[in-house]
């Protein structure tokens, strides 16, 4: 029925002189709500801002402007009963009879008119728009549909306005170029020489079986642990956001191919958040509604099923589009998908799941021309969600439109850059400056050397020579790979980790960490060497401790180790030693142990509340 809905924008005022141009932010998805980001938003477009008004809204049926709501999507037990793509897409479409004629309501046609509701509530002759992934396809849109009210693009990891390709050709045809530039430069020496012909051997053993391995929790349990090849797709995809993932994925493929799963199995946990384990503790009723407020699954579906051109008849029954969909597949080269299949393309889209919603708007209208307006393009060479090649066609139909390739980054580069290339790329497009490609500088995040799978494998330092020696390196790698963990996990979180998270060794125990201190009880990187002891914390770093070397390959001992040490000292197998930390071999790639940065960063910035100087108000919107 016909009605209105209410619209939360925030704004921030650029000075006590009214503008008359704003800067408008769009949030991805779509379901994502902008107004948890706004602080984030209000630095990373801070050099529009001198002169403009910052507005910042959550789009209709997400966050606080009358957030849709499938009840099927909080039935637990209905969602775990759905293991099959046709039970899951059972789903969806009784979600989108729970949300009844309305669904039709919330397509990104909806959302542009919504812009414009508000530029004329606030009275501004003329919006830069701001947008991220999906939010680009919305700002697009706009160009199109108001070029004479746009002053500028502004676009970061694009979607093109009509979407997606449905199969997703140009992510997977993306995932060699990305490789190739993760091991440029000999990174990957030690590890592989070809690491897209890795991905193929391996994906087409997972089409025979599941890898299957194990992985420890947080309290050195061992648990059984498979995945498939759609799941490995996943592991990548998580990768765009997580350049830890991305680093430790080439070595972690070599390993399961040469039958040691349990690295990549261990990322693939990490990627789904099941590692670190969390501690338990009373529910935050604030925290459970920003999460709520961040991600709208009910719009995701509403508006993804809506307007996705599928390859079917809008009209068709479920069993008819099934046909028309399979048929349009079989029709795409399977090279298309290398080094992954079509049955991997066919799950890993929304294809399968949208299949029995019922559509309630008309079809999208066909592409418009879009606007001649200053536009800064920004596309991470990593991206694999919004790859560049998209970029690039967006890019060749804005005349004039500046395209920015940044290295070693993946998706929503302003959140994710840790370069400063694209923070300088949008001071410069403000100032009226031509854009400068990014200099060359090394990967943040280079890839990772291969887990031993014996202490026969690892080099004893200089001056420590035989399995005394084997088990240092060994010791000192297991604290490496701790370190590695937390920064894996804590970029996939995308928030510091609470007090009391814990990890698995990879080959056994456990290390839980507080505020205070860091705890080891057996834990194992290489096999048969396991570390126990107390490291104190200070300002988030290990402080020197003296650690417990055990293990049925270990010469057992102790060593005093830690943040500034120079050295490293102790007895093991019963010889004492104090050896230059420089001098110890660890296992290491590319002719060299690449340090990533001490600090886990949390990449995308997010705030989960709104940033000072923005107020709140709600700017009512039609609902047909």
């Amino acid at each position: 029925m016909p009605g209105t809905i209410s619209l939360h924008v925030a704004r921030k005022l650029a000075g006590a002189t009214p503008s008359r141009v704003a800067v408008l932010a769009l949030a991805g998805g779509p379901g994502q709500a902008a107004l948890p980001l706004s602080e984030f938003i209000a630095s990373a477009i801070a050099p529009a801002l001198g002169t403009r008004d910052l507005l910042v809204f959550d789009q209709r049926g997400t966050g606080r402007s009358d957030p849709l709501n499938c009840p099927i999507f909080s039935d637990q037990l209905a969602l775990e009963d759905a293991a099959t793509p046709s039970a899951f897409s059972a789903l969806v479409e009784q979600c989108a009879l729970q949300i009844g004629p309305s669904r039709g309501a919330y397509t990104t046609a909806e959302s542009v008119e919504d812009i414009e509701a508000i530029r004329l509530a606030y009275g501004y002759e003329k919006l830069v728009l701001y947008g991220t992934s999906y939010g680009t396809k919305v700002a697009l849109q706009y160009a199109e549909r108001y070029p004479q009210y746009v002053e500028a693009l502004v676009l970061d990891s694009v979607v093109p306005p009509r979407g997606r390709e449905p199969y997703g050709v140009p992510s997977f045809q993306a995932v060699g170029p990305v490789l190739d530039e993760l091991c440029a430069n000999h990174a990957c020496a030690g590890i592989t020489s070809n690491p897209l012909a890795d991905l193929a051997r391996l994906t087409a053993r997972l089409r025979k079986r599941a890898l299957s391995g194990s992985a420890y929790d947080g309290a050195g349990h061992r648990h059984a642990v498979s995945m498939g090849e759609l799941g490995l797709w996943g592991l990548l995809g998580a990768g765009d956001l997580d350049p830890a993932l991305r680093a430790l994925l080439p070595a972690a493929v070599r390993s399961a191919l040469d039958n040691d799963p349990d690295p990549l199995l261990r990322l693939y946990l990490i990627a789904q958040g099941f590692i670190p384990s969390l501690p338990a503790g009373p529910i935050d009723p604030e925290a459970e509604q920003t999460a709520l407020e961040e991600e709208n699954n009910a719009l995701y579906y509403a508006t993804t099923c809506e307007e996705t051109a599928f390859p079917w008849q809008r009209a068709a029954p479920p069993a008819t589009r099934s046909e028309e969909a399979l048929a349009a597949l079989r029709a795409i080269p399977s090279s298309a998908f290398y080094p992954f299949d079509a049955t991997t393309a066919l799950m890993a889209e929304p294809t399968l799941e949208c299949e029995r919603w019922p559509d309630a708007a008309p079809a999208p209208s066909p592409p418009g021309p879009l606007p001649d307006v200053p536009t800064l393009i920004l596309s991470g060479a990593q991206d694999l969600r919004t790859p560049t090649s998209y970029a690039r066609g967006v890019a060749a139909e804005i005349p004039g439109a500046q395209l920015l390739v940044v290295p070693y980054t993946g998706h929503s580069v302003l959140g994710s850059d840790l370069s400063g290339c694209a923070d300088a790329a949008v001071s410069a497009f403000f100032a009226g400056n031509a854009i400068q490609p990014c200099p060359p500088g090394p990967n943040p995040f280079a890839p990772t050397p291969i887990a031993p799978t014996e202490l026969a494998r690892v080099q004893p330092p200089p001056g420590l020579g035989g399995n005394p020696g084997r088990t240092l390196t060994a010791a000192l790698d297991a604290l490496v790979d701790l370190n590695r963990l937390v920064i894996a996990a804590t970029i996939q979180a995308d928030q510091a980790l609470p007090s009391g998270s814990s990890f698995g060794g990879l080959r056994g125990g456990y290390a839980r960490l507080t505020s205070s201190a860091a705890v080891l009880r057996d834990f194992s990187f290489v096999p048969g060497v396991a570390l126990s002891g107390t490291f104190p914390v200070k300002e988030g770093k290990l402080q020197a401790a003296t650690v417990r070397v055990s293990g049925s390959s270990a010469s057992p001992g102790t060593i005093r180790v830690g943040s500034g040490e120079k050295q490293v000292a102790g007895t093991l197998g019963g010889r004492r030693f104090s050896v230059s930390l420089a001098d110890v071999k660890l296992s290491s790639v590319g002719g060299g142990f690449a340090q990533w940065p001490t600090q886990p960063p949390i990449l995308r910035g997010l705030a989960h509340r709104e940033s000072a100087g923005l107020r709140g108000r709600a700017v009512t919107a039609g609902l047909p």
